[in-house]
């Protein structure tokens, strides 16, 4: 099966120079991104749009917005495998206060499964299956949230809430889909020159045998390390990383 990598990602950093042509104040807010999300992919025609939870106010129904709005775009481009959503969420290792809108970020990946089936039918892929964590550091960080959701996200389905009552897939369908990637972002010299071990641990922990990226910080070690420093770190890394996954595709920050 051909496998289909974005190549171009948009931050969704509201950080423009001026105030962009589709937001109605100059805070970018909820509707504001949903918009922007679109613009990216119909207009600069970027594969991937960071929908970035991390540390801001984000839409939780942003696909169903985005169907409800653009239907025509999004029935000849589908989500999850011509184009891509890809949420970043809070590290709770890091962000302790935000640490339960990883929670509700994960309870919200099959109900967002759900819209995309009734919108694409029997055709239907996950249209959010891949999640970012920043300021990773070690291989538990990411298999934690990986297991987590296939033990209580999707785990529960089989349950009932009482003796003889029926299950809960039953009562509130399927939780799919099964499984989702977690992909560390690596933002420190220390953690992206131990990327190698854990790329090798998550892969074998969760029996990846297609692909994994890494995603690679950039701006920020420029401005810890300094920007030659960094340019070098991250050869090393890449060339590290070559060693262990023969089928990585690693996305590299841009500096500006």
């Amino acid at each position: 099966m051909k496998i289909n990598v974005s190549r171009t990602m948009s931050t969704q950093h509201p950080d423009n120079a001026f105030q962009p042509f589709f937001a109605e104040n100059s805070i970018i807010g909820g509707d504001d991104e949903i918009t922007e999300a679109y613009y990216s992919f119909s207009h600069l025609k970027v594969k991937e749009q960071l929908w970035d939870i991390e540390g801001k106010e984000v839409d939780n129904f942003v696909i169903k917005k985005l169907f409800a709005k653009y239907e025509s775009f999004f029935q000849n481009m589908q989500l999850g495998k011509d184009i891509f959503l890809t949420p970043r969420v809070p590290n709770p290792e890091v962000e302790k206060s935000e640490a339960k809108l990883l929670l509700e970020t994960l309870e919200s990946i099959p109900r967002s499964y759900d819209i995309a089936s009734m919108f694409y039918g029997k055709n239907v892929v996950p249209p959010i299956f891949e999640l970012y964590l920043p300021m990773t550091t070690n291989s538990s960080s990411i298999i934690r949230i990986a297991e987590y959701y296939k033990k209580y996200v999707v785990g529960k389905s089989s349950a009932s809430l009482f003796p003889g009552d029926i299950k809960i897939q039953e009562w509130c369908g399927e939780f799919l889909p099964e499984k989702i990637r977690v992909t560390p972002l690596l933002e420190t010299k220390e953690s992206m020159l131990n990327a190698p071990s854990i790329v090798s641990d998550y892969v074998k922990s969760q029996g990846v045998d297609d692909y994994y990226r890494v995603w690679l910080a950039r701006s920020d070690p420029a401005l810890n390390y300094g920007s030659f420093p960094t340019i070098i770190l991250l050869k090393i890394t890449l060339q590290r990383l070559a060693s262990v996954c023969s089928d990585l595709y690693p996305p590299v920050g841009l500096q500006v």
